[in-house]
């Protein structure tokens, strides 16, 4: 394909697209399994939901840790590194033999996966000229989308040859084989890194920005990840679906998320990143409200499909607010500390929570509470808004 067709290195991109879509999988898998996981363990749905707290710690030390790694090895070490420490640490727990061993490995794939993100995107921008940086991240942003549609239609497939123990195995060999085809093949990302600095750390968690910010993020990613993994064992458990319908039904309703997801930045532009901000905090709030609230056949698949679109929407708006609220020189390090904290509560402490909210009481009244929450919350939003006089 010549420069003319496309204006940068398409083979590179993708090998940086397939390691991030297999690290981001790994951390997503654990959910289409979850049923089938939770009954072979005897874990209460508590314990189940914790699972993702484990994951969630580790990529936030990841994230945090990864200025470390990349400025001793370089980018393209520390990608080859993330992807087969993802692998080996998948293989480890399908080997697991208890529960403790079994946290120990979720611990290590969410801190390896967390090494990937700062450096795939050095590497990207060091690959692409920097008037097509939007094209390259579009491409590069397909790999989560992606991972979240295929991560359940997968683990069925898997499923139906295998146990959850032999899904988890052929995912870690996928990926120790995608950082041995980077190595081998991969470009770019000679770069080193930069270590983390407490001098910037402390002035970065002393704004109000930072705080109201990562609240935000806490929600985007608890209505989206949150809501996601613990998604199977409510249809399950409490709707009685079919597991493999059940997997398919959140599959698709991705989908439909990525369609309205390009009117989500379209509408950012028309009506301002303030009016926006409002707009898809009110109905992920109503949406994942009306989820534990109206359940049936019919109801609830389409609130499904309603509630994983208007959480999608929330993340080109957050970063789009999160881009005016720091100084450039801040705002690697602020992105960093910001997904830390977000993933930690919103892909972690959100999943958890719920998990053992319905081993006392039931997954709906747990969403329901969730919506509840997200819409108590848009006053603290407005704050950042009207703190830096954003338009609309």
């Amino acid at each position: 394909m010549n420069k003319k067709t496309f204006p940068f290195p398409l083979p590179p991109i993708l090998l940086l697209v397939g390691i991030f879509y297999l690290t981001f999988v790994a951390r997503v898998a654990l959910a289409p399994l979850l049923p089938v996981i939770q009954k072979d363990l005897g874990l209460g749905l508590g314990e189940a939901g914790s699972l993702f707290l484990f994951i969630a710690a580790g990529y936030g030390l990841g994230l945090l840790g990864s200025g470390l790694v990349s400025s001793a090895l370089n980018h393209r070490r520390a990608i080859i590194l993330s992807s087969i420490m993802v692998g080996g640490a998948m293989l480890a727990i399908s080997q697991s033999a208890s529960a403790n061993q079994m946290h120990a490995g979720l611990v290590l794939v969410g801190l390896s996966a967390g090494f990937y993100l700062p450096s795939g995107i050095a590497t990207l921008t060091e690959l692409v000229s920097k008037e097509h940086w939007g094209k390259a991240m579009a491409i590069h942003e397909l790999a989560p989308n992606l991972g979240f549609i295929t991560a359940p239609l997968l683990s069925e497939a898997l499923l139906k040859i295998f146990s959850w123990r032999g899904a988890l195995a052929v995912l870690g060999i996928f990926s120790i084989l995608m950082g041995v085809l980077y190595l081998l093949w991969g470009q770019g990302g000679k770069n080193r890194g930069e270590p983390p600095r407490f001098r910037s750390i402390q002035q970065i968690i002393q704004s109000p920005s930072f705080w109201i910010m990562t609240t935000m993020f806490m929600v985007s990613i608890g209505s989206s990840i949150g809501v996601y993994t613990m998604m199977p064992l409510f249809l399950v458990n409490e709707i009685g679906m079919a597991r493999g319908w059940a997997n398919t039904l959140i599959g698709f309703s991705r989908i439909f998320g990525i369609i309205i997801l390009f009117f989500a930045g379209a509408i950012t532009d028309r009506i301002g990143p303030r009016q926006a901000m409002t707009l898809f905090l009110i109905t992920t709030g109503v949406f994942t409200l009306l989820l534990g609230s109206l359940t049936g056949p019919v109801t609830t698949p389409v609130l499904l499909f309603l509630q994983a679109a208007s959480a999608a929407c929330l993340f080109p708006v957050g970063f789009t607010i999160l881009a005016l609220a720091f100084p450039e020189a801040l705002r690697s390090m602020a992105v960093s500390l910001i997904l830390l904290l977000g993933f930690f509560l919103g892909g972690g402490v959100v999943p958890s929570g719920l998990g053992y909210w319905a081993e006392s009481f039931s997954f709906s009244s747990g969403f329901s509470l969730l919506g509840l929450l997200f819409l108590a919350l848009l006053p603290l939003f407005l704050l950042v808004g009207k703190r830096l006089k954003m338009p609309g």
